[in-house]
């Protein structure tokens, strides 16, 4: 019988031909539905999933034959973890394989945005040369605040290197990571002093609109603010009413609570139109960890860590 793997996702090609050259059978379905992984799945070996997919119970007693699932990037909540670990499944991601990618767009949507790139680029497709009123503000100087120091928190103040900022980062459940570049600090310090402020947190039931009304004000001063993370760490209607009463200097978000369009209710619809709009916000469709290069990575780094190359 051959061994099968059911990939749910679309990949780089790297994963699949490596997937053959050890002998698998490879499922590639990467516009497959929940109800077709349910029906695909009880043959097979092994699960390759990114965002898409919910692993759940259901799944996991219908996988008569998993022994693995991989998931390409980084972010467990759509994977019953505990459950697959308890009936013998080896569960992985990848999150090194993306963290260069979502460090190197979290720094380019905070200068495009502190520096009015985006603003003025489209007002001079409509033919309006615009100098004064796009006059930008430097990072020099400014306060980064980090919360959560993961793979992605620590690329992104690495990557802030050469900026001359200050880098504050606060993780609940890691201690003694400060450098001579990076300082622990506690998260009263991150409202007290920060200047930006930058998620970079996994979505758990503790995290869930971690940034509400409430978080936003908190800060001393009005902040940038950043979410390269999870869409439902964020509160959209606490952050829509932050940046219209000044409390957020200004928002780079590559993700949103709802990342399925088509299924917008009129509030979310609302919502996204404010957004898009905002001269002081920065939106893009959940990019910051999919360069070319990270695809490359997270497949082989999945890989790696299942033993299979």
């Amino acid at each position: 019988m051959s061994r099968k793997v059911l990939v749910t996702a679309k990949t780089h090609p790297y994963l699949t031909d490596q997937l053959q050259h050890k002998g698998y059978e490879v499922i590639y379905e990467p516009s497959i539905s929940y109800d077709e992984v349910y029906n695909r799945i009880r043959d097979c070996e092994g699960l390759i999933v990114t965002t898409r997919i919910r692993v759940d119970k259901r799944i996991i007693d219908h996988a008569a034959q998993l022994q693995w699932i991989g998931r390409l990037g980084s972010g467990m909540e759509l994977i019953d973890v505990p459950y697959a670990e308890s009936k013998g499944i080896h569960c992985v991601s990848s999150p090194e394989g993306n963290r260069d990618a979502v460090g190197e767009q979290a720094v380019g949507m905070l200068l495009c945005l502190m520096n009015n790139v985006l603003r003025s680029n489209l007002q001079l497709r409509e033919g309006i040369w615009e100098r004064d009123g796009n006059r930008g503000y430097e990072l020099n100087g400014r306060t980064v605040g980090i919360i959560g120091y993961g793979n992605t928190g620590s690329i992104f103040a690495h990557k802030l290197r050469g900026f001359d900022v200050k880098i504050l980062a606060y993780d609940k459940y890691k201690k003694g990571f400060g450098t001579s570049e990076v300082q622990e600090a506690s998260l009263e310090q991150i409202f007290s002093e920060s200047d930006i402020v930058s998620l970079h947190l996994p979505l758990t039931d503790e995290t869930l609109h971690l940034a509400n009304a409430a978080f936003f004000g908190s800060f001393a001063r009005p902040v940038w603010f950043m979410n390269t993370a999870r869409g439902k760490l964020v509160n959209n209607n606490d952050l829509i009413a932050a940046l219209k009463e000044g409390t957020i200097a200004g928002a780079c978000l590559d993700v949103l609570e709802n990342e399925k369009l088509a299924s917008f209710s009129a509030v979310e619809k609302e919502q996204l139109e404010f957004l898009l709009k905002a001269p002081n916000v920065i939106v893009t469709p959940h990019i910051a960890g999919y360069s070319h290069e990270a695809s490359i990575k997270m497949a082989r780094i999945v890989l790696e860590k299942l033993n299979i190359i």
